[in-house]
C-alpha cells in the first residue's frame, strides 16, 4: 500500500477553513487509505478544483454520490462518510486537463458547505475506527488474506505487517461489489465488522473469470 503522507489527521483548530476541503462526487469510486488513484480531470470545474488544490494543501475528498436519492440542486446527495486523499504528482496536459495523483489519507465525515467555486465543498472531520482485539485479528488475518490471493491470484505477496483493517480494505477494493454495498462496507467504522462484511461479500459475490 502507498505510504500515507504526513500531517494526518490534521491538528486541532479554531480555523474551520483547515476543516474544508473540494469535494469530488465519481460514481462508484471509493478511496481507501494508502490506496494510489489516478484520475484523469477534464470538466472545467474539476480543472478550477485541481487548480484551487495545488496552490492550497492538495486534499480532496472522493465520494461515490447516492444516486438512490432525489438530487440536491447542486448535483447529487453525497454520503456522508467518504474518502480524503492528497494529491502527490500532477501533469498539466497543453489543452488545460489534468493527470493527478491522489493517495488516500483517511476516512473522513463530511457535511457539504456553501461554495463560491465551481465545485462543491464539504467540511469533515478525521473518523477514528475502532481497531480489533488481538483475538479478532487473530480470527480474521488468514481468511481476509486468503480471499485477496483467491481474488487477485496467488503471486502477489503480502507483508505480514499488514493490519487487519488494510486487508480488509485490500479485498474491498478487489471485490467490484455494488455500489450500495460497498458504501455500507466502507462507511463501517468498527475494523472487525467490516473485516466480517467484505469477507461475506466475498462468499456471496463469484470470483470473474480472467479473459
Amino acid at each position: 500500500m502507498t505510504e500515507i503522507p504526513q500531517g494526518w489527521p490534521p491538528e486541532d483548530s479554531s480555523d474551520t477553513h483547515t476543516r474544508v476541503a473540494p469535494v469530488f462526487p465519481l460514481r462508484d469510486v471509493f478511496l481507501f487509505p494508502g490506496q494510489l488513484l489516478p484520475l484523469h480531470i477534464f470538466e472545467p470545474r474539476y480543472r478550477q478544483m485541481v487548480e484551487d488544490s495545488l496552490d492550497g494543501p492538495g486534499r480532496i475528498v472522493m465520494v461515490s454520490p447516492n444516486e438512490e436519492l432525489p438530487p440536491l440542486p447542486q448535483g447529487p446527495v453525497l454520503p456522508e462518510v467518504a474518502g480524503i486523499g492528497e494529491i502527490v504528482k500532477h501533469e498539466r496536459l497543453p489543452d488545460g486537463r489534468f493527470r493527478i495523483w491522489l493517495v488516500g489519507i483517511g476516512r473522513v465525515r463530511a457535511n457539504e458547505v456553501p461554495s463560491d467555486r465551481l465545485y462543491r465543498k464539504v467540511e469533515f472531520e478525521p473518523i477514528e475506527e475502532q481497531r480489533p482485539t488481538k483475538a479478532e485479528s487473530a480470527e480474521l488475518n488468514d481468511p481476509l488474506h486468503r480471499a485477496i490471493l483467491e481474488r487477485v491470484g496467488t503471486e502477489v505477496e503480502i507483508p505480514e505487517s499488514v493490519t487487519t483493517g488494510q486487508l480488509a480494505d485490500i479485498l474491498g477494493q478487489v471485490l467490484q461489489l455494488p455500489a450500495t454495498l460497498m458504501m455500507q462496507i466502507y462507511a463501517e467504522t468498527r475494523i472487525a465488522t467490516r473485516a466480517r462484511m467484505v469477507l461475506d461479500a466475498h462468499g456471496k459475490f463469484p470470483i470473474k473469470k480472467r479473459s
